[in-house]
């Protein structure tokens, strides 16, 4: 008997045709998991850790009753995760971050700085940063800003419009935070669940290459194993002809 095959890129001609219905059911079914479980990839925090940088920041600013710029800023170098928990009770991306910081500082904080700094936070949370002329004022203005911002709570906004910092801990400045850390609440948690998003959707975002990769690295192997020339594009290229790039140009895009 033939040996029969799960997915449709293992197969021949013939089994295609006469298993075409379990080849679709094959592949909806690996789509169907991939909701559910991700790879980890390198840069995943787990839960104690960020609440290890929970805690120090809650120790720094005495259960979040003082801000001290400095403080914070001194104790963010010692403890990068810090900087994580800021971004956090702000909920802001890291691009965002760096926005209002630029604009509030008179300084540049380009979206490549602040994503550069949150991945090297991922990927070594407890190493010290040792920041270079360049970066140390870029990182005092992220650290002051969202001082500021918790500080302050939400200016007086339109009724048709919502404020970004109106929620359960940021809403009535600092005070807010510190009755929702000391009511019972689990704000680490919060805060955890939040930096992942709606749930996980932050670490899906950061993993989102490796997903796609599990099928592309199966074809592949596939092409080269059949001695198939192709050419695999890299990310958001354009190539000519296409609205979008696909993954694989067979054999090149000028005989596609």
């Amino acid at each position: 008997m033939p040996e029969s095959h799960s997915f449709p890129f293992e197969a021949d001609l013939a089994e295609l045709r006469t298993r075409t219905d379990s080849f679709v059911d094959g592949v909806f079914a690996s789509l169907e998991s991939a909701f559910l479980v991700m790879p980890r990839g390198h840069g995943f925090i787990t839960f104690p850790e960020f609440e290890n940088g929970y805690e120090t920041l809650k120790r720094a600013t005495a259960n979040f009753s003082a801000l001290d710029e400095q403080d914070i800023y001194t104790t963010a170098l010692r403890v990068p995760l810090v900087l994580i928990i800021l971004r956090a009770m702000l909920g802001f991306t890291p691009s965002e971050w760096a926005y209002v910081a630029g604009q509030s500082a008179g300084i540049e904080i380009t979206q490549g700085f602040a994503r550069s700094l949150d991945r090297r936070i991922r990927l070594s949370p407890v190493t010290p940063l040792k920041p270079s002329p360049v970066m140390q004022p870029r990182v005092r203005a992220l650290v002051k800003i969202a001082c500021q911002m918790l500080r302050q709570g939400i200016p007086e906004t339109p009724p048709e419009l919502i404020h970004r910092l109106d929620k359960a801990d940021t809403r009535d400045g600092l005070t807010a935070a510190r009755d929702l850390a000391g009511m019972g609440v689990p704000y680490a948690m919060l805060l955890y669940e939040r930096f992942l998003g709606r749930p996980f959707a932050g670490h899906r975002d950061s993993v989102s290459e490796l997903i796609g990769d599990v099928l592309e690295v199966a074809i592949e192997t596939e092409l080269t194993n059949a001695g198939i020339s192709f050419r695999k594009t890299r990310r958001a290229e354009r190539v000519a002809g296409f609205d979008q790039a696909p993954d694989f140009i067979i054999p090149s895009e000028f005989n596609p």
